[in-house]
């Protein structure tokens, strides 16, 4: 008998859990270790910070979800990874010995890169969590007696800008909605060396449609930006030339503020020897395995991915929803037929698929794969998108309750628009 360990229970570790519990005999043992008891749709956090959705209606208990598929749950946070012995150590001292491990955990979010930044101590807020929504949600509300100025944005080395644009533009329809915009002078922050950019350098015409966007939204930006630091209503940020040069620097007055921080692993995996990248992402091959440990598989935000180019300021690539999902299905496929005397032959697509809200409407694009050059590569808007990020957002917590790891939306929808989750499987 195997023991598989998932380390972390977000939209990575979790259907990686279904998926090892499906395709493996029922003798194998499957467990999931996550910080909280909760699963959070993170998606959803934009909606969270401006009151269209609550904690309860995005976030599920762990435990009794996981309890109906036969799959274990401890509710710790991992305090270290002992790779020599097979085994984790939690907070408190309790072990776990594993056969396989699943590195599943997402990042740790680096605020302290800039100093005063983050909403523990600092004067920015984050949309990364649910708790982190909520804590923006309760400025907001603060905020909308008194309006002023709004930044939202992304810090040097963020990798996940998609979540910056949408932020902006469902805060300027809550506003609108408000009768309120015409108080709230809006300035759009980013380390990306362009609008559109998205750490992607680029995907169809998102460069043009989203400058446009923003100028009928009246939201004025600011790119190559180099925040380095944040005080109480005044943000400095250092905006480059395309050679990396010192163009303007600039101090910019807000209310309130909402900058994605940069990602760095989190403490216990970045602390693996020869494990991981310098900024503590796990080093994988092209079957997700560690390039060290061969019993260890990574998959989602906290895998080491190559920026698509070098940029003035330090942009990192994006690892999107459906993207992950590739990965953990390739890793679940892996294990299985390793236990079962094959070799590990699955490959995730790595196709990047993004819906990003903006209020009413919505801008959605498709890269595949993710790394030029691309076989589909476009990016369009309208009222669609935001319909259709309201389906995902109920597929996903359907999925998630049931734990059904081949819906029907996947298997033909995406299939019928030549999206498919693996290569090179036999």
């Amino acid at each position: 008998m195997a023991h598989v360990v998932v380390m972390g229970a977000g939209i990575g570790g979790m259907p990686a859990a279904y998926e090892l519990r499906s395709l493996l005999p029922k003798e194998h043992q499957v467990t999931v270790v996550n910080a909280t008891d909760y699963f959070q749709f993170t998606p959803s956090n934009p909606w969270v910070a401006v009151g269209w959705r609550d904690r309860e209606s995005i976030t599920l208990p762990i435990a009794p979800l996981l309890e109906r598929k036969g799959i274990a749950f401890v509710g710790k946070p991992v305090a270290a990874i002992d790779p020599a012995a097979n085994r984790l150590t939690m907070e408190g001292g309790q072990t776990l010995d594993y056969d396989y491990l699943v590195i599943t955990t997402g990042p740790k979010l680096s605020f302290d890169e800039v100093p005063g930044a983050g909403p523990h101590g600092g004067h920015t807020h984050s949309v990364c969590t649910v708790g982190h929504a909520e804590m923006f949600w309760q400025d907001y509300q603060k905020f909308l007696e008194a309006p002023g100025p709004i930044v939202v944005g992304a810090m040097p080395g963020a990798s996940c800008f998609g979540p910056a644009y949408e932020f902006a533009f469902i805060l300027d329809a809550d506003l609108r909605r408000r009768k309120l915009r015409h108080k709230v002078p809006m300035t759009f922050v980013t380390a990306e060396p362009y609008i559109g950019h998205l750490g992607l350098g680029g995907v169809g015409d998102s460069k043009s449609m989203l400058e446009s966007e923003l100028r009928g939204h009246d939201i004025k930006w600011i790119t190559n930006a180099k925040t380095t630091k944040v005080e109480a209503g005044k943000l400095f940020t250092t905006q480059l030339d395309d050679h990396g040069q010192v163009y303007k620097e600039h101090e910019v007055a807000f209310k309130l503020a909402m900058m994605l921080p940069a990602f760095k692993g989190v403490e216990p995996v970045a602390a693996v020897a020869d494990m991981c990248n310098p900024r503590g992402f796990v080093l994988i091959d092209e079957h997700q395995r560690s390039k060290k440990y061969r019993n260890i598989f990574s998959a989602g935000v906290c895998v080491a991915i190559p920026p698509v180019e070098v940029t003035p300021v330090a942009s990192g690539a994006p690892k999107t929803g459906y993207m992950i999902e590739t990965m953990v299905t390739a890793i679940a496929h892996n294990i299985a037929d390793e236990l079962a005397g094959k070799p590990a032959t699955a490959k995730g697509t790595w196709n990047a698929i993004c819906l990003a809200d903006m209020g009413d409407t919505g801008a959605a694009f498709v890269a595949l794969p993710q790394i030029p050059p691309r076989n589909v590569n476009w990016f369009k808007k309208g009222k669609w998108v935001h319909f259709a990020k309201i389906a995902f957002e109920k597929y996903f917590m359907r999925k998630m309750k049931t734990g059904n790891t081949d819906p029907v939306y996947e298997k033909y929808v995406l299939k019928a628009l030549g999206i498919v989750r693996l290569t090179d499987h036999r």
